[in-house]
């Protein structure tokens, strides 16, 4: 069996979650870097493996496969080692809600409206826009309050990790560098203990950001 292929850039939130795949499937993996934001776009050649342009890209024994949710279930399938995907239906269908809920409602807000303005804005030499903070702080948490409903602890499907941890953490990794989030997440013990516990672990450690 060959070395899968992951496409994309380290600080990739979405690229993050399907190394942490690997990492924690105990799978050995290359990482060809593609900047989706260099000008002129990403390389042509790319673009034959994902015709959207985003990040990541993956390929194995010459499949290939585009989409996050989708490449890091075939890592879990396709890969011995520990099953990230609970086997009973009700925690499936648990950690199916999650990454709906991180995907569709999580992702822009605490990444992009609030990691992004507050801190990689001033890093980049641009003001922080506060009214975009402002206007998605409510967002972030009614997003918490959700999630932290949801957590079965230690993980989001109980004692074993799991996708669903998986697909969080990096999002909850930027977050949690904006003092408006960090507060947030001090607000709800269950989250803070959960990130805890995701955060020690070594898969997330081998995958850390450049921006962290």
């Amino acid at each position: 069996m060959g070395v899968p292929v992951v496409y994309g850039r380290p600080f990739s939130v979405y690229v993050r979650i399907v190394r942490l795949a690997l990492e924690e499937k105990g799978v050995a993996y290359r990482l060809v870097e593609i900047d989706p934001f260099a000008p002129g776009g990403p390389p042509a050649d790319y673009l034959a493996r994902q015709p959207f342009g985003r990040i990541p890209a993956f390929e194995h024994d010459g499949f290939g496969l585009y989409e996050t949710g989708a490449i890091s279930r075939y890592v879990d399938e396709a890969f011995p080692g520990p099953a990230l995907q609970p086997a009973a239906a009700q925690h499936r269908a648990r950690l199916n809600q999650v990454i709906g809920i991180l995907d569709s409602y999580a992702y822009r807000t605490l990444v992009w409206d609030i990691f992004v303005e507050r801190v990689r804005a001033p890093q980049t030499g641009r003001a922080a826009d506060e009214a975009r903070i402002a206007a998605a702080l409510p967002k972030a948490e009614t997003c918490l309050a959700a999630l932290a409903g949801l957590l079965e602890e230690p993980f989001f499907c109980g004692a074993a990790v799991s996708l669903a941890d998986l697909h969080a953490a990096p999002m909850f990794a930027y977050f949690r560098m904006a003092p408006e989030g960090a507060a947030i997440v001090a607000r709800h013990d269950r989250l803070g203990r959960w990130w805890d516990a995701v955060a020690a672990r070594p898969s997330m450690a081998a995958t850390r950001s450049p921006f962290e």
